[in-house]
């Protein structure tokens, strides 16, 4: 009996010291974003970036590279080289990103708009488009166009210029005729049985 009384009261003793020890770190003082600071001179709690510093990993200042545009004007060339690899992985992401409303040759059919998306996108194989610098195709995914949403949280910018690469050899596939061919390839074509 006496042993329980003990025990009491110690438990007694140091229940208010366990009360002291919570630490509540979401209610330390702090500043909210853009809250007015009366320790800072300026009045500021966020700070300016000090002179001379260096983004890490998100910089992007490749204006070419990473806003599909040349001296402001839309890019008629892509940042980098184009390799069989990059339209591959084009085509990859086309599929994943792309042919539920463009289907899979770029016509504007895609099963989206089968099931009743409110108005489909243009072919691909249009003029307009394939006269289109491919900067304009950089600038629509990245930013959107008309009822198409903005995918620029989605498709990293690399594998937005090789999905560019790839519509441009969907409509090379789409247009060509027999004769842009080379020849040893139209003498095999024509060689196939009708």
């Amino acid at each position: 009996m006496r042993n329980e009384r003990l025990c009491l009261l110690y438990l007694l003793l140091c229940l208010p010291s366990l009360a002291a020890c919570r630490q509540k770190m979401a209610d330390q003082p702090r500043y909210e974003p853009l809250e007015e600071s009366s320790f800072f001179a300026d009045h500021r709690s966020s700070r300016p970036l000090p002179v001379g510093v260096v983004a890490r990993g998100f910089l992007n200042d490749d204006e070419h590279l990473f806003r599909g545009t040349i001296n402001g004007q839309l890019a008629p060339t892509f940042p980098f080289e184009i390799t069989a690899e990059v339209v591959d992985r084009g085509r990859d992401r086309y599929n994943i990103f792309c042919t539920p409303c463009h289907d899979h040759v770029g016509t504007g059919k895609g099963m989206a708009v089968q099931r009743g998306f409110r108005r489909g996108p243009p072919s691909f194989h249009l003029d307009r488009l394939r006269e289109a610098p491919v900067g304009h195709f950089y600038d629509v995914i990245t930013n959107g166009f008309g009822a198409m949403n903005d995918y620029a949280a989605q498709i990293k910018p690399r594998d937005r210029w090789a999905i560019i690469a790839y519509i441009r050899a969907l409509q090379l596939s789409q247009n060509e005729t027999l004769q842009d061919l080379p020849r040893e390839d139209r003498q095999e074509l024509e060689r196939l049985p009708r």
